[in-house]
């Protein structure tokens, strides 16, 4: 008697592409396959050839069907059948995922994670910069806030890097791109004035990662914002204090110039 399983699986970045072998084998096994894809923008990606590669129909879920009602659907679904849920990313990144996992060990389901290259690792190896000097990362949304000028400057104090996820809004395909994010930024810096983010302060902003054609370009905010990075998604990076072999990085692999990196490196 086979043991049955609800297997969150990662699909990656930017494409279809990006899932693994495994998870492509283990959506081939299941019984039932959802799929989210509003915890992230995959620009690339096709739901048409994901389900001719894995031979399912795919049930692509939003976000008040996994936080609702829909949670309990897929719980019971997976006490008698395998079920897959897809998502963009690691899957154990949203909260609604771990939620959904602790929930179904609540229930005696049999639960399985397959990793996806997630936007955190992606991000900050493309910049260069050493994951082990990145403090708590935020989220400026649509909606105005001083969290995320906050979170920087707490930061910035402890010598930290910041990652600054840009808001989506899947349902109206709306996208926040690097011009937005600092703008938004120095909108909070003229009102608070306390000098966490000015047209001289050392930025990364990065476009589509885990594409072909992705983009990291880094510099002061002054000469970022009006780079044209593309399409989005985008996200940005607020460093601070650098090691000579970040500094190194951020001119050689992210276009910074020497003059505004080397303020940054320490002595």
């Amino acid at each position: 008697m086979r043991e049955l399983t609800l297997s969150f699986i990662g699909l990656g970045l930017h494409s279809e592409e990006g899932i693994s072998i495994r998870g492509l084998e283990e959506a081939k096994k299941a019984d039932v396959v959802y799929a989210e894809l509003y915890t992230s923008a995959m620009p690339a990606f096709s739901m048409k050839r994901l389900e001719e590669i894995i031979g399912k129909r795919i049930r692509v879920v939003d976000r008040s069907f996994l936080e609702g009602e829909g949670a309990k659907e897929i719980i019971t679904n997976a006490q008698s059948a395998n079920v897959v849920l897809l998502v963009p990313g690691d899957p154990m990144i949203a909260t609604t995922h771990v939620t959904l996992r602790i929930e179904a060990k609540r229930q005696g389901v049999r639960t399985k994670v397959v990793h996806g290259t997630s936007i955190l690792s992606a991000a900050i190896g493309l910049s260069g910069l050493h994951n082990y000097k990145f403090g708590k990362s935020v989220t400026i949304t649509f909606a105005k806030s001083d969290v995320p000028y906050d979170v920087i400057k707490r930061n910035r104090e402890m010598g930290l890097h910041t990652l600054v996820f840009l808001d989506i809004d899947a349902e109206r395909r709306r996208y926040m791109t690097v011009k937005e994010g600092l703008e938004r930024l120095m909108s909070i810096e003229k009102l608070k004035g306390e000098e966490v983010i000015t047209p001289s302060t050392l930025v990364v902003g990065l476009a589509r990662v885990g594409s072909e054609d992705s983009v990291v370009k880094a510099g002061a905010v002054n000469q970022i914002t009006n780079y044209d990075f593309g399409k989005t998604p985008h996200l940005l990076i607020v460093p601070d204090k650098l090691h000579f072999v970040e500094a190194e990085a951020l001119v050689e692999l992210c276009g910074a110039p020497k003059g505004v990196v080397d303020d940054y490196v320490r002595g």
